[in-house]
């Protein structure tokens, strides 16, 4: 009995191995189309609302699209902006932390000269100048990957609208590749899946709001600068569950710790601690423990094989994959279930009449 169960744990992994890796060989459409999925889990119930309320589905998702744009282009606009406007003020309390460490340096314990720290600045720049060709080399592939990243958009953007407009059709186009003596089961388990991803999303974005807006009101309190690019980081990061909120607030500790100084740094870093518990002992229970059934081990091992096969991106997308999946073995185990009928879109009956 053992023995059996083992090699089929071994086959199941391995399969899950090679899967992997064939998504990261196809990433530039894999990642592109995940993240569309991602967005019409956010955007479809909108899009669902709109046509009960009698809109042809194209005008329903013509409106969610571009008012999603909009916000995303406002928000952008607006970090980027308090950006611009707060670099000056980061520049000078950069500048005095700097006289104050070349003072401690010289008239501190260390006892160091004047023209020791000035060899070491030497020493940096030269540095810098022997490493010019891989600074060189390093800038032409961002410029090859902000090629990517706008190509990566636009497959977004046309599979989003597709997703929104005839995700029903598209899915059960992918049925009718199913043996039809399981494709009932199939069905319900896919129906499952997407539920669970929309309410994985819809969570994930309210505990981002709270540590963002948590974050920036602190950040702001304590007077550090460029606190609202800092509560955008934390809100993205927040997209990664247990670490990235806690690595976007680190940053922003060391941001406090180099423009405002000890005192303030540690300040934030009780401020982001405190939202940080708040997260992990009241929003993700309340919040993603109903909407995703998962063991915090099994969050981390995904988070981290995630970033192993596809970096970043990867972080970001295995632990939706992973409820996604949870969700529908357990529909696939439990007892025979019918499908889920979807209500019928009123613009199409409007047609057929």
């Amino acid at each position: 009995m053992s023995a059996a169960l083992s090699w089929r744990l071994l086959v199941i992994a391995g399969a899950l191995v090679v899967l992997g890796y064939v998504a990261a060989y196809f990433a530039t459409v894999v990642i592109p189309v995940a993240i569309a999925l991602l967005l019409s889990a956010l955007m479809g119930p909108a899009v669902t609302a709109l046509v009960r309320w009698r809109v042809p589905r194209w005008a329903a998702t013509t409106v969610v699209l571009v008012g999603g744009l909009a916000l995303v282009i406002g928000v952008l606009t607006s970090v980027v902006t308090a950006f611009i406007e707060g670099l000056p003020d980061l520049q000078k309390q950069v500048t005095q932390s700097l006289e104050t460490i070349r003072d401690w340096l010289i008239n501190g314990p260390l006892h160091l000269k004047q023209e020791d720290i000035t060899g070491y600045i030497n020493q940096a720049i030269e540095a810098l100048k022997a490493n010019t060709s891989v600074i060189t080399s390093g800038a032409l592939s961002t410029a090859a990957t902000v090629g990517e990243i706008l190509t990566g958009f636009l497959l977004v953007l046309f599979t989003l609208i597709f997703f929104l407009h005839d995700g029903q059709g598209i899915w059960r186009g992918i049925l009718r590749a199913v043996p039809s003596r399981i494709r009932d089961r199939v069905d319900v388990a896919g129906s499952r899946g997407f539920d669970s991803l929309s309410s994985y999303v819809k969570a994930t974005v309210l505990v981002a709001v709270v540590d963002a807006v948590g974050i920036g009101i602190g950040l702001i309190a304590v007077g550090v600068p460029l606190a609202i690019p800092l509560a955008a980081l934390v809100f993205l990061g927040a997209f990664i569950p247990i670490v990235g909120g806690l690595l976007a607030g680190t940053v922003a500790v060391l941001v406090a710790l180099v423009a405002n100084g000890l005192v303030s740094a540690l300040i934030v870093l009780v401020i982001v601690v405190a939202v940080m518990q708040l997260e992990s002992h009241v929003l993700q229970p309340l919040l993603l423990g109903k909407a995703v059934q998962l063991h915090p081990l099994a969050v981390v091992v995904a988070i981290v094989g995630g970033l192993a096969l596809a970096g970043l991106v990867g972080a970001l997308l295995s632990v939706p994959v992973l409820a996604v999946i949870s969700a529908a073995i357990r529909s696939l185990s439990s007892p025979r279930e019918v499908p889920v009928e979807v209500e019928p879109d009123p613009a199409e009956g409007a047609k057929r009449a």
